[in-house]
């Protein structure tokens, strides 16, 4: 929407993370079965731009699950309104921690339970 974007009408690259955040804690929380935070973001790459209009779509792969924490990558494609080409626009990796009730670090239920 407009006001998410700049003069150009470039959608901001910190809208664009906020977006990513919040697909890895979807995936963060679904394999920990429980609340989980964001502790790190890294390697965060900005290929193309957004315009106001464009479709978002985003994808998050667990990479690494160690013993409270796990690595997610995710990638952000945008396709144009009138358009059936998606482009890849940005990726990045989140690290999240799983917490307890008491938001201290907990161990991450084995995989498939």
């Amino acid at each position: 929407m407009p006001a998410d974007a700049n003069a150009s009408g470039d959608i901001f690259g910190g809208w664009l993370m906020s977006q990513m955040d919040l697909a890895a804690g979807t995936a963060a929380a679904l394999r920990a079965r429980g609340r989980c935070v964001t502790v790190a973001i890294d390697k965060v790459v900005l290929h193309q731009p957004v315009l106001i209009g464009d479709e978002v779509s985003l994808y998050a792969t667990i990479t690494r699950a160690g013993r409270t924490s796990m690595s997610i990558h995710v990638e952000t494609w945008r396709r144009a309104r009138h358009s059936h080409e998606s482009i890849k626009v940005t990726e990045g990796v989140f690290t999240f921690v799983a917490i307890d009730d008491e938001r201290r670090p907990r161990p991450l239920p084995p995989e498939g339970e």
